[in-house]
């Protein structure tokens, strides 16, 4: 007999008494250099008590009520799920599913931070708005009194102000100051990052490039290469760093001659596409503090992200307090080698992470029962092929995987 989803959560309603604050749970918080890794138990993509299921039972374990100062439930809790979705005549939508975050699984995050009182919420996405109910993302913010942003913005709304948050970059290659949609980076905010773990043009795309969304359009256009540097529409220019054509081409022919893979690669979207998006992603990520990131991989998926690319049934969700530490986790599990990138490598140029090494990274299988100390090879390895800077005579879709002397390169 199919349970209502009122019976559902009622059935399995924790007694969780709200105060004052919510916070990590303890070993979270006190291990911020840790990577958490979380086994669900779906048997199908499309099975969304399951689902929910799954994200009420992790919510329910990793954020706790406090009486001790940690984060006041009235904060406004900012949600970055990647809303990515596709309309394709080619196939039926289940086989795109992957394409974001499960929002049955979201559901059950915000579920559980309602139970210790939290109240504001804030859903935050700058791309493809005509796509947000495709999956259904509408319907459940408003059944949940989530906000939700308005990504349209014209040229006055930047001079004014309307709606965004400027910050200004502390030590920048790009970008001089960024716009992201309000309330991120006001007072009395918090931040979830819940990426999609799959494919796109830069490997793999997660929580890092998750957090490109929260910049209002056209700044968010971190992929175009040139056209987003030299060529941005004139109200963008005062907020580009003077320096950043020069900038870039130096430390790009720096990184040319370290000998790092695929700087070589005949491909239309070239190297120097990568090493913009990735200096743009870390002038980003410089100026935002994210209180947890999260790689939802109950079902992955391969390929660029969009239409191409097939789901992977993969029941793992990878989080932890360092993003940066949970991608270079998510791409080795799946299935490449994260020094062969360049936005690790080039994040820890500029001091935003200390490691890129991910047998560097304390693991943990988080459990119904807490925490246990793993290795990563206790997990298996999802292959997730990418059109990532193919080289002359590889397929399209291909694995990062060369070998990568971390010692060397250090």
């Amino acid at each position: 007999m199919l349970l209502s989803r009122r019976a559902f959560l009622a059935g399995s309603a924790a007694v969780r008494v709200p105060q004052p604050y919510f916070d990590l749970h303890p070993f979270i918080r006190e291990h911020p250099k840790a990577v958490f890794i979380r086994r669900t138990h779906v048997r199908s993509k499309m099975d969304g008590a399951a689902k929910l299921g799954e994200g009420l039972a992790l919510s329910r374990e990793i954020f706790v009520p406090s009486s001790k100062p940690g984060i006041p439930v009235g904060h406004r809790i900012v949600l970055k799920p990647n809303n990515c979705a596709v309309t394709d005549k080619q196939r039926p939508a289940e086989e795109n599913w992957g394409t974001g975050t499960d929002p049955q699984f979201y559901e059950g995050l915000v579920l559980g931070l309602k139970e210790l009182g939290v109240r504001q919420f804030h859903f935050i996405e700058a791309n493809n708005y005509h796509l947000w109910n495709l999956r259904g993302w509408v319907d459940i913010n408003e059944r949940l009194g989530i906000h939700m942003n308005e990504p349209d913005r014209r040229a006055r709304d930047f001079r004014e102000g309307r709606g965004m948050t400027w910050s200004e970059v502390p030590d920048p290659v790009v970008f001089r100051r960024i716009p992201h949609f309000a309330p991120v980076n006001e007072p009395g905010t918090w931040l979830l990052n819940i990426a999609k773990w799959k494919g796109s043009e830069m490997c793999l795309s997660q929580t890092a490039k998750n957090a490109q969304g929260l910049v209002v359009l056209p700044y968010v256009r971190f992929c175009h290469g040139w056209k987003m540097v030299t060529g941005v529409p004139p109200f963008m220019k005062a907020d580009i760093h003077r320096r950043a054509e020069g900038l870039l081409n130096r430390f790009f022919q720096q990184h040319r001659r370290a000998g790092y893979a695929r700087y070589d690669a005949p491909c239309a979207f070239t190297p120097m596409h990568q090493e913009i998006w990735a200096q743009k992603t870390c002038d980003n990520l410089s100026v935002l503090k994210t209180g947890l990131a999260m790689l939802e991989g109950i079902y992955a998926r391969d390929g660029n992200g969009f239409r191409a690319g097939n789901d992977v049934l993969a029941n793992l969700v990878i989080f932890g307090r360092d993003l940066f530490r949970v991608d270079v986790i998510g791409l080795y599990l799946g299935g490449h080698e994260p020094g062969n990138v360049n936005l690790p490598r080039i994040a820890r140029e500029r001091g935003l992470t200390d490691t890129f090494n991910p047998w560097e990274i304390p693991i943990y299988e988080w459990t119904a029962g807490g925490p246990v100390a793993r290795k990563l090879t206790d997990f298996e390895r999802v292959p997730l092929p990418t059109p990532y800077l193919p080289l002359a005579g590889e397929p399209e879709m291909h694995l990062v995987n060369e070998p990568f002397d971390y010692g060397r390169h250090r």
